[in-house]
């Protein structure tokens, strides 16, 4: 067949010539179109091949590999049971080594493992903690002064508490001298039940207010032993120290020992 015939039906009907009712295209127009599309396709699919092969190495499966204690090579397709206490090597599907898997560890090491990862995570919350405590130091105190005027706030508000109390302990004392004076009547008697009872209620309310002043004393004491450990920081910060550095534990001098003084061994 040496061409396709294409009919025009509405020429055909006006009566003109077959050379002008149909119109002839060689079939050489179509062949080169299907042929251009079967070989795209081939060479799309050919070179899609390599990659896929590639990937497929590299992504899925693998081969394992080990040399037991008593030396001989195992290789399987999954982790080997005989080489549980030893290194694997694990393969890619072309032999390049994926990756090393180490030994598994035994029910002591992993809770030994455990136990590490734990006191690790506890350190870095601890640092971070840390972190956090000596930036809102700085963002607080901007120098010396303005952390002298905060701990003088605190300790003034703990000395009027004292105030009070030693005020209200000369009080009692005041209270309680008129009562001793009337028990001067009753010596060598039982005191009367009311006159016992306002000396016993004086006295366990003094005791109460000298409590009181032991424990502000104590806070006080307590506070400025914050405000120095904070004060130590600040001006390790301020003179450059990253926020959340360790304090540098202080080196104790030990004396040389000196031998007892004596007779020469000979």
């Amino acid at each position: 067949m040496d061409g396709i015939v294409l009919a025009d039906a509405g020429v055909g009907r006006q009566g003109g010539a077959a050379g002008r009712g149909t119109a002839v295209m060689p079939l050489a127009v179509f062949m080169p179109l299907t042929a251009v599309t079967a070989v795209t396709a081939i060479t799309m699919t050919l070179t899609a091949l390599p990659v896929h092969a590639q990937d497929k190495s590299t992504t899925i499966g693998g081969i394992y590999t080990c040399v037991t204690q008593d030396g001989r090579k195992l290789t399987s397709d999954r982790p080997i049971p005989e080489c549980a206490s030893r290194e694997q090597r694990l393969l890619n599907t072309d032999g390049s080594t994926r990756r090393m898997v180490p030994p598994a560890m035994s029910p002591e090491e992993q809770a030994a493992a455990e136990a590490r990862k734990r006191q690790l995570d506890n350190e870095k919350a601890l640092q971070q903690d840390a972190i956090r405590r000596d930036r809102n130091l700085l963002q607080r105190y901007k120098d010396e002064a303005a952390h002298q005027r905060a701990r003088e706030a605190a300790l003034d508000d703990i000395r009027k508490a004292m105030q009070l109390s030693e005020q209200r302990l000369k009080d009692l004392s005041a209270e309680r001298k008129p009562l001793m004076e009337e028990t001067e009547f009753y010596k060598g008697k039982r005191l009367p039940f009311k006159l016992q009872h306002q000396l016993d209620t004086n006295e366990a309310a003094a005791a109460a207010q000298r409590e009181s002043i032991e424990n502000q004393r104590a806070e006080i004491v307590r506070l400025n032993r914050i405000f120095d450990d904070e004060l130590a920081r600040l001006r390790r910060m301020w003179a450059g120290q990253p926020p959340g550095m360790p304090d540098k534990p202080v080196a104790t001098k030990v004396a040389p020992t000196v031998p007892p003084s004596g007779p020469a061994s000979r």
